[in-house]
Parts: structure tokens; C-alpha cells; sequence
């Protein structure tokens, strides 16, 4: 009697949510991206309205290798990238509003101008409220512009983070520079949520093999990625 009466007010709780609270958490947004010439070629990322997510790529920068010398070098093979990850959910929030500002991205976001390319972004929504896509290498659409931008600047974080995982293991004389160039990127907005390699980051701050330059920014950077 219990159990039915605590399903009971399960059920209950459930239909006293406004309608676009449970729409939000069943709904799920998505980014593809396809670009034969840049490395990797192709990755997709889907996102929840708590930030969390999951991260594929066919093939990323750089992957160990055995050298004639016996020395262990980091090399532009390729590899993939496979993993659950995190986003704030300040950005989680954005994504799914300006899909639901934009009709769920059923329209017409590719520009057809004459520009650069840049490769193809595929901005897709699935929910119980509606459901659609758009692909665009432009957009004149400046929100949807700068909505994928942005997620091109995750990847490049995610991307990062991997390789700071290969250098840890095989060479962490190399995380000095690669942990410079990081803070940059981030300062200058080359890379976006910081919090997505939170994990690789707190290995540095607490590894004792690497130099402490290499400490103190894993520190700032997991302080910066706390503001998000």
C-alpha cells in the first residue's frame, strides 16, 4: 500500500511541472562537424540541459609513436576521441534557448555567400516539444553564427586536453609549452569551456612529476573554469 501510495505522489509531482520543464529534460541538442581538411575531420557532441554530454571524434591531433632512436615522440596520426564531458550549464542553457528562438534550427541558416570555408556545422534539436536541424559552413544568422563558433572552441578544448593526457604520459617536458599556449588560447577566447578537461587539468595541479609552472596554470585555469 506504501508503494502505491508513494508512486502515487511520484506521478503527481511529475504532472504538477510546468510543461516546458519536462520538455527541457527530456530534450537533448547536438553539433556535427565535418571538415576534410583540418584535424580531426570530423566530430559530433551532444549535449543535456544540465550540461552534460558526450564527445566523439573520428580522429584527433596526435598520437604516440616508437622513433628510430627509441625515443617516444608525439606525432600527427590520427586516433579517436570518445567520452562523456561536461559543459556549465549557463552554456548547456544557451544552446537550447537559441534552438527554441531559432524553431528548433528548421530554417534556413546557411548563408550561400562567397566566403572561406570553414567547415559544415549540423546544429540538430530533439525534444517533446519539437524537433529539427540546420547545417551552415556561414550563417547570416548572427546568433546561430556565434553558437557554432562556439562549439568549434569546446572541441578545440576537448582536443587539447587529449593531447595533454598523451604528453603526461610520454612526455612532461612537453606540458610547459602546451600549458602556455592553453592559457593563451584561453585568455584570447580560442577555446570555451574550460570545465570540459576539468579531469586532466586536476591531475596536473596534483602530480608531483610535473614543474610547478606547469602546476600554477592547471590552477588558474580550474579557477577560471569555476566562473563559467
Amino acid at each position: 500500500m506504501r508503494t502505491l501510495w508513494l508512486a502515487f505522489v511520484l506521478i503527481a509531482g511529475m504532472l504538477s511541472l510546468p510543461c516546458n520543464a519536462i520538455a527541457e529534460a527530456d530534450s537533448v541538442v547536438e553539433v556535427e562537424f565535418t571538415n576534410p581538411g583540418q584535424s580531426p575531420p570530423h566530430w559530433t557532441m551532444t549535449i543535456h540541459p544540465d550540461g552534460s554530454g558526450h564527445y566523439h571524434s573520428d580522429a584527433t591531433g596526435a598520437v604516440v609513436r616508437e622513433a628510430a632512436n627509441s625515443e617516444n615522440l608525439i606525432s600527427p596520426d590520427s586516433s579517436s576521441v570518445d567520452r562523456d564531458i561536461r559543459v556549465s550549464a549557463r552554456f548547456a542553457q544557451h544552446f537550447f534557448d537559441t534552438a527554441r528562438r531559432h524553431k528548433f534550427f528548421n530554417e534556413e541558416c546557411e548563408s550561400h555567400l562567397k566566403v572561406a570555408f570553414t567547415g559544415w556545422k549540423t546544429l540538430r534539436y530533439q525534444g517533446p516539444d519539437g524537433s529539427g536541424s540546420c547545417r551552415f559552413s556561414y550563417s547570416m544568422i548572427k546568433e546561430i553564427d556565434s553558437l557554432g563558433s562556439s562549439l568549434l572552441s569546446v572541441s578545440e578544448a576537448i582536443q587539447i586536453g587529449e593531447k595533454l593526457r598523451l604528453l603526461l604520459q610520454h612526455d612532461r617536458l612537453g606540458l610547459d609549452q602546451e600549458m602556455e599556449n592553453l592559457a593563451l588560447a584561453d585568455a584570447d577566447g580560442r577555446v570555451e569551456q574550460i570545465g570540459v578537461i576539468r579531469g586532466i587539468l586536476e591531475q596536473l595541479r596534483d602530480d608531483p612529476r610535473v614543474m610547478e609552472r606547469v602546476k600554477k596554470r592547471a590552477r588558474l585555469l580550474l579557477a577560471h573554469a569555476d566562473e563559467e
